[in-house]
């Protein structure tokens, strides 16, 4: 493979910008129970996919910094944390009313809001992303927490009157579930694990919250706002490798529910460990194969723009993000035409260049394998169609496009989580379709065309494939209030702002019969405000 220039990376850190340098942060302290506790054992270094040239003039990743890594003694005793916090819902915070819960949320917002320039910064130099997305990443987290408060403000309001039916009085209302253990993911470590946690803390639940191997400092400068705005034993902070730290977590049976966003193999295999599946609840955003159809009379502009962007964004690393496109025959050419040296234009650079499009890789080891499920599909006839597609420079991978793609290469079912776009011909929509039966994941699919009967006829055989079908648009997961899920091996569960808050929680009842002594117990409980639940209180 061609190499790119090495210039792209910084010489020295005086080629940084100022407002981005950070000096190494050396946690050593974590969140347990309420209090930072000082950690004496043994750190895992952060190395930043940007390097540059050592004394010797060799290139290596510039040290972040380090963070603690637990073994099963400090697993257990964040899971016994989070336990004696909960105490089998009798804990402060799973007692405390909803309004209490969210003015600790607010509180938490407010502090989180003061390390908004620092978390930005981490999040480029940890996983390389370019600044305007991290600054997404950062702002949009903060919108989705107002989001959620507003949604379980309206979700309480609707349960705060009583229902009578068939000669029972009752109030329906949402619990918490128990512990949570949250594992995020390193493309978006702090908006996807925020996604979960928020929610589950909301609701009422306490929290095992274990950081990604990529991404994992940037949520040390906010573990104070954790501490000081919610009870004790409410968060957690979990470090580590998670085959270290998980299985004992998992095995003790006292996980309520697990939420991750990751790999399918890793949720199947976290799932067995637990003794009493019936007990736990599992919320889960896993694999993707995002594929999109490009039909015979499509818009091509708007095909090359919208699959640019779903196939390439953070360098394609994103679960929504479109892993293989399907264009017709007779309009193959012609979009690879367009859509190729789109691709070879896109800005390479480091997170912080203005208009950096394609950022370095943040896995050791990516740029070999994306290079060898390349040579994969030349092996059986495929080739690089864009311009210096595939060149390398260091843990920098210049987008590839390959075509044709077909069955048997690595390139059609594995999902390749890179800036490599495989491209398949086909001739027929059922080629497609069988496609997408016979695939593993079902997260979403794209479609491009301009003949409303023959994108219809796609629709209704796509919805029951996948779990949303975009029209003419990119694959994504935004707007945060429509469901975000996925079939068969991609997703259990759904996350949406409000379908978020119902998975970390379950529908609970209070009922009577409809009595004059029974009204009267009702009327002195909820007048003399003796019941968190039982309330007709009304958040404004």
């Amino acid at each position: 493979m061609t190499s790119l220039s090495a210039n792209l990376f910084p010489a020295t850190m005086a080629d940084v910008p100022t407002d981005v340098q950070i000096e190494p942060i050396h946690q050593r302290e974590y969140l347990l129970n309420g209090e930072m506790v000082p950690w004496t054992g043994t750190t895992a270094d952060v190395y930043s996919p940007v390097g540059m040239p050592d004394a010797t003039g060799v290139w290596q990743r510039h040290l972040v910094g380090s963070y603690p890594v637990f073994g099963p003694t400090e697993a257990m005793a964040a899971l016994d944390a989070a336990v004696a916090a909960y105490d089998n819902g009798r804990g402060e915070w799973p007692q405390m009313a909803v309004a209490d819960r969210i003015a600790c949320m607010e509180t938490f917002i407010g502090k989180m809001l003061g390390q908004r320039t620092l978390v930005i910064n981490l999040i480029m130099w940890e996983i390389g992303k370019n600044r305007a997305d991290a600054t997404k990443e950062f702002d949009r987290t903060v919108k989705y927490i107002y989001d959620t408060i507003d949604a379980l403000k309206n979700m309480d309001r609707n349960s705060s009157r009583f229902r009578i039916e068939e000669g029972i009085i009752g109030q329906i209302r949402r619990s918490p579930i128990g512990v949570v253990l949250s594992m995020g993911p390193f493309n978006y470590p702090l908006n996807e694990t925020y996604t979960t946690l928020i929610p589950a803390i909301l609701m009422g639940n306490t929290i095992l919250f274990k950081t990604p191997k990529h991404g994992s400092l940037l949520h040390y400068p906010l573990l104070e706002a954790f501490r000081t705005s919610f009870p004790k034993g409410v968060v957690n902070s979990l470090y580590g490798r998670g085959a270290n730290v998980i299985p004992p977590v998992m095995q003790s049976g006292k996980v309520n529910v697990l939420t991750l966003i990751g790999s399918s193999k890793v949720a199947d295999e976290l799932q067995r460990q637990h003794p009493k599946l019936n007990r736990l609840r599992s919320i889960l955003s896993l694999d993707a194969k995002n594929a999109a159809i490009i039909l015979p009379d499509a818009d091509l502009e708007v095909a090359v723009q919208e699959c640019l962007l779903g196939s390439l964004s953070f360098n394609g690393q994103r679960c929504t993000a479109i892993k293989i496109i399907w264009a017709h025959r007779s309009v193959v050419d012609a979009f690879l035409a367009r859509f190729c040296p789109a691709v070879s234009a896109l800005k390479l650079g480091m997170p912080w260049a203005d208009g950096a499009q394609i950022t370095p890789l943040p896995e050791p080891g990516k740029t070999d394998y994306l290079t060898n499920i390349i040579h994969d599909a030349e092996a059986g006839g495929a080739k690089i169609m864009n311009e210096g597609g595939s060149e390398v420079s260091e843990s920098l991978f210049r987008p590839a496009v390959v075509f044709p793609v077909k069955e048997g290469m690595k390139l059609y079912r594995d999902e390749q989580f890179g800036p490599v776009v495989p491209v398949v011909a086909y001739d027929d929509v059922e080629e497609f379709i069988n496609y997408l039966i016979t695939d593993d994941h079902g997260m979403q699919a794209s479609i491009f065309g301009t003949d409303a009967t023959a994108i219809s006829a796609l629709i209704d055989p796509l919805v029951n494939l996948v779990s949303r079908v975009n029209i003419n648009a990119q694959c994504q997961r935004g707007p945060d209030t429509f469901p975000f899920t996925g079939r068969k091996d991609s997703a259990e569960g759904t996350l949406s702002v409000e379908d978020a808050l119902r998975s970390f929680s379950i529908r609970s009842a209070v009922a009577t019969k409809d009595t004059s002594a029974n009204k009267g117990i009702l009327n002195e409980i909820v007048g003399n405000h003796e019941s968190v639940f039982l309330s007709t209180n009304f958040i404004f």
